[in-house]
Formats: structure tokens, sequence, C-alpha cells
């Protein structure tokens, strides 16, 4: 029997780095990481890395023509969230249009596609959304990757999708920061900062979130499912959770409500995503919250 063949989009993201960690250590597949530029990750051997430009469908077909994968883990999106209201026609291309012609690919060339959707498709007004809560996203963002989750189930024919929330971890070339990492440093260096306090979610760890693309790659399940972590807190519990480990002092951390942000985009206030399923149909079983800190803090392996 050959190696199996993985592709992944969006390999250079803190998720993508994270899959390419997880499949190095499997030595039955074959992993092809693809992203736009330069590869990101530290380690260059055991794997192959492709450019390819998701928005462009020529070359998305011609990737995978080349490489045939069984399974296509789609990380690859416009995700920051304020940006996708001005630039709309960009996250059209991105959010919407690849997913549509990776999910058509997907029937046509018959391999199982996995993608990566988000808590932003809700309005936030309960805790612990499960997968069959009726979606009613409040910013351009969020009706994206619904519009995305909507092209998956309409053209893909073996597909899983996975929603995820607030995810947080480290790789070694970073190109943006995240709740976590940001939590740290703000404290350490007393930094003064505005948090707020009604916001809730149940924060991932990028190796969880990894894990479960895993599992539902390895199985080609199909559905949807939430891959979060288990711990339910509010955004001004996190960075109080940190300080408390840390020993830091939150002095110069002013609790402050959503609406004096003035944030472009609204955001749910109030989510979290229930992973009972995941955990009984994939066997997905996230760390701790407070394991997840250390891990993403380099304490932990």
């Amino acid at each position: 029997m050959g190696k199996e063949t993985i592709l992944v989009t969006g390999s250079n993201g803190l998720l993508g780095q994270k899959l390419t960690d997880l499949y190095l250590q499997k030595e039955h597949i074959q992993l092809i990481a693809t992203g736009k530029g330069m590869n990101r990750h530290p380690s260059k051997e055991g794997y192959v890395y492709q450019e390819m430009d998701i928005t462009d469908p020529q070359n998305v077909r011609e990737v995978l023509e080349k490489y045939k994968p069984s399974v296509v883990i789609h990380t690859a999106a416009m995700t920051q969230v304020d940006d996708c209201e001005f630039k709309k026609e960009e996250c059209d291309l991105l959010n919407v249009n690849a997913v549509k012609h990776l999910a058509e690919l997907s029937s046509e060339l018959t391999f199982h596609l996995v993608h990566l959707s988000t808590d932003f498709i809700f309005d936030g007004t309960k805790p612990m959304y499960t997968e069959t809560d009726e979606a009613k996203p409040l910013s351009y963002y969020g009706w994206s990757k619904l519009e995305a989750e909507k092209m998956v189930v309409e053209h893909a024919k073996s597909w899983s999708i996975l929603r995820t929330i607030l995810v947080y971890g480290q790789v070694a070339d970073m190109s943006r920061s995240n709740i976590i990492l940001w939590t740290f440093n703000t404290l350490k260096d007393q930094k003064a900062a505005k948090v707020v306090y009604d916001q809730f979610r149940t924060p991932t760890l990028a190796e969880d979130l990894a894990m479960g693309c895993f599992l539902a790659a390895d199985q080609k399940a199909q559905g949807i499912f939430n891959i979060a972590g288990k711990d339910y807190v509010s955004i001004i519990e996190l960075v109080e959770k940190v300080a408390t480990m840390y020993g830091f002092s939150t002095e110069n951390i002013e609790k402050v409500s959503s609406d004096t942000l003035n944030q472009p985009a609204k955001r749910p206030p109030i989510t979290g995503l229930n992973i009972q399923k995941a955990q009984e149909i994939l066997g997905y079983e996230p760390h701790s919250l407070e394991e997840g800190i250390r891990i993403c803090l380099g304490e932990l392996n």
C-alpha cells in the first residue's frame, strides 16, 4: 500500500503549521502543504510544500490534478473580521468563490473536503451552540463563512465542515497574534488595555483544532462538527486566568462593554460551541484551557 496523500491549504497560517507538525508524525501520510509565498514552517523535510493561489481556479486545479489527494483540509480564508466589512470583493473571492471551486473539484476529482468554519455564523444570543442551531451572522465575515458552508453542502459529495472558535497558539513564524499571546504580553509589560466583559467563548488551542481536522480527515467523517475548547469563559475571565497563572497584575486592565470599542464589524456576544458530537463520533478530546495556555506559551509539549 502506498501512502495516503493529504493536501492542506493555508499551510503558512497558525492552523496550517500545526497540521504540518501533526502530519509529520504520521508515517503513512504524504503531506502536501500549500500556501501563498515562501514556506514559513521551520521544518522543510518529510513533506512537499507547493505554492498555490486559492483564488486562482486554474492554479488550484493544476495542483490538485498533480498530487491527487484523497483529502483536502481547507484552512485558507480571510479571517480579519473588520477587513471583511471594507474589502467585500476580496472576502468573496477567498471565503466563498474559492470554496465553491474546491467543493466542485472535490466531486470531480473524488477527494474528501474538510472545510473550516466559525462561530461567527451565529448571532450570539445563547451559549454553547450545537451543529443544528440556526445560523444568523452579524458581520460580512460571518455571512461569507455561512455562504461557504452552503457551497460545500451543495457541491461536494464527501465533506466535513468543522466549526471552530477563538483559536490560539504559537508557531515559530507568526503572521499575526492571538488572544493568549496578546494577553500574556500585555500583562507582562503592564500595558493599559481595554478588555470586554460581555463576550463569551470556548477558546480553542490550535493543536486541538489540528487534531480535530486529522480525525475528520482520517474518518472521512460526513457532516458538521464543532471543534473547540471545553472551557466556556468571558474574554475578561480569560485575561484574568492568564494573570493568575503567571502572577501578573491586572490593574492596567479596564473592563469595558463591546459597544465602547466601536469595531466596524459586529461580534456575536455569547457563543461557545458544544463539542459533544465531535467527542462521540470523532473521538475528539481537547485540552483544558489551563493546559492549552501552558502549551501555547511553550511550557508543555
